[in-house]
């Protein structure tokens, strides 16, 4: 059974993005400092079609482990326009969920990468995905607005972090308005690496009681 997963870098306090990100400045121009692990993985290069990379580390492991369990993306309309322009094809190799207000055909690529446009909200992409994936996980690939819906709707399963040891200083905080009491946490697994500290979240939504 598919599990709605998130998989985000952040800085030491709490960071997601940058400010002023768009498609001319991409998470707001701090992706190197946040997800500088990735790209020293010979994973993620292969994964883009590319050579590259110096590294087949427990980094590279969990590249892959993470690619091969997820079987959809949702995604929000900002995080879709900066990559538009610069993304490889046939990037996600699965169906990608954009949310937005634009309405728009679908965006088929070539390969397995096929960009559906959802108009009436998380639900709907959720249920969509849900076909796509055929049993393998959904994951939430951002924005943090984005994230923040799905864990504020208690839609998530598992999150995976990893934090940089760069401290940014100012930008856009992944969970900036989350419900507290939403959900309780679990760290299930922990891989530390030279760039970044891997941490994986188990969520178990509160029973809610009422006094009488």
């Amino acid at each position: 059974m598919s599990k709605i997963i998130f998989d985000s870098g952040i800085s030491l306090d709490g960071f997601f993005a940058g400010d002023n990100r768009g498609p001319k400045n991409p998470m707001g121009g701090v992706s190197g400092q946040i997800h500088s692990w990735m790209f020293n993985q010979k994973a993620f290069w292969e994964y883009l079609g590319f050579e590259g990379g110096k590294e087949d580390s427990a980094d590279g492991k969990y590249i892959r482990e993470t690619i091969a369990r997820t079987g959809a993306f949702i995604m929000g309309k900002r995080m879709f326009e900066e990559g538009e322009a610069s993304w490889p094809n046939d990037l996600y190799k699965a169906d990608v969920y954009v949310l937005t207000h634009e309405k728009r055909e679908p965006w088929v690529q070539e390969g397995t990468t096929t960009f559906y446009f959802i108009n009436n909200g998380i639900e709907s992409a959720l249920n969509k995905a849900r076909q796509s994936a055929k049993g393998k996980d959904i994951r939430i690939q951002g924005g943090a607005n984005t994230i923040q819906q799905f864990l504020n709707a208690g839609l998530v399963d598992e999150f995976f972090i990893h934090i940089a040891p760069v401290f940014l200083g100012n930008g856009i905080r992944l969970f900036d308005g989350i419900d507290k009491d939403k959900y309780d946490l679990q760290i299930t697994e922990v891989i530390p690496s030279d760039l970044t500290t891997h941490l994986r979240y188990k969520l178990t939504k509160k029973i809610k009681t009422t006094n009488r």
